[in-house]
């Protein structure tokens, strides 16, 4: 083990077979884990960098089998934020020392080219010394070459699988896994620093996708990578399929780490929902980014991707003296930085 991982970590190619042995094998996860934590040390210390999340809108056009905001869904309470709620949670997620505002969403014909230019504009007038991430989903490149001159800086766009017959699986037929990778190399040749993902533990998803996903990442660089598990939500076509489990995602976030040494990870939510502890231990395995929510904290209920999200507490901004007691017991340190890729 320790050989394919000191081979993966210095940019080594790897067979499928050692792939497989690597992602399902019978040996020590804290080995891999402790190797992965040891690098990101060398590249970013004990440094977890916050990003205050927000939640723009749960409107979606799509109809993606597992998201449960999905337009099909008529269960869903939408809503969206005013202009001026955005930056008020700019404005308190300042106060409480974030220096990166993530602005996340569905895909919602309310967001024009124009609206999020402004309120791009604006975030970066009020606080230049701030990143802006961007995670509004498939838009013409031109849509991304505008908000990128207004200032963003980031864009988060998960691939969700690298194969395109497990992705006609996971959406409906309009939305195509071609699509999704021009998206992200528009993204990229624009400027942004741009972040990929996938789930684990997707239904129709075995140790071929999970390989196909790696060796993506190893080919497309991406700067940032987000990786939870599956968690199923009700009123979605995926409601009976069993969630992802935590020791695999954890696995694949330190493969991930190993495969992009410099890449900035987040210990997602996710991890958080399906155990207690689940946060810290994804910064174990080699993450180094959180991203506690800012949103206004009566939509945040409404935001439900999957089942039983958690969004208070730790997960909550206005419970970062907790986030960083608890980062601080795992070995690490919140620090207040843009936090950008090295």
């Amino acid at each position: 083990m320790t050989d394919l991982t000191d081979r993966l970590a210095a940019g080594g190619t790897l067979s499928d077979d050692e792939w497989r042995f690597l992602i399902e094998g019978d040996y020590d996860r804290q080995l891999l884990f402790d190797k992965a934590d040891s690098v990101r040390r060398q590249y970013y210390g004990t440094d977890v960098y916050i990003r205050g999340l927000i939640e723009i809108t749960n409107f979606c056009k799509n109809d993606c089998l597992y998201c449960g905001i999905r337009r099909s869904n008529a269960n869903v309470l939408r809503y969206r934020l005013a202009d001026e709620e955005i930056l008020a949670c700019c404005g308190q997620g300042y106060a409480l020392g974030f220096r990166t505002f993530v602005l996340q969403g569905g895909e919602d014909s309310y967001d024009t080219t124009d609206r999020v230019e402004k309120i791009v504009s604006r975030i970066k007038e009020n606080y230049p010394d701030c990143a802006v991430t961007l995670s509004l989903g498939e838009r013409p490149r031109r849509d991304y070459e505008i908000w990128y001159q207004a200032g963003a800086d980031r864009y988060l766009l998960r691939h969700e699988t690298a194969v395109c017959s497990h992705y006609e699986k996971l959406h409906p037929p309009e939305q195509t896994y071609l699509r999704r990778m021009e998206c992200l190399r528009d993204l990229k040749q624009t400027g942004y620093q741009t972040g990929a993902g996938f789930m684990v533990g997707s239904p129709f998803q075995g140790t071929q996708e999970l390989i196909a996903d790696m060796r993506f990442l190893q080919e497309f660089q991406p700067h940032m990578v987000g990786i939870g598990p599956f968690i199923p939500h009700h009123d979605t076509p995926f409601a009976g399929e069993s969630p992802g489990s935590l020791l695999r995602t954890l696995t694949m976030v330190a493969l991930t780490r190993l495969t992009l040494p410099k890449a900035l990870i987040p210990a997602t939510t996710a991890l958080g929902t399906i155990h207690p502890q689940g946060r810290e231990l994804g910064l174990k395995a080699g993450a180094n980014v959180v991203m506690p929510n800012l949103s206004p904290a009566d939509v945040r209920g409404q935001y439900s991707l999957y089942d039983n999200k958690v969004h208070t507490g730790k997960e909550a901004a206005e419970g970062l003296l907790l986030l960083k007691e608890s980062v601080s017991r795992a070995g690490y340190r919140v620090t207040v930085d843009r936090g950008d890729a090295r």
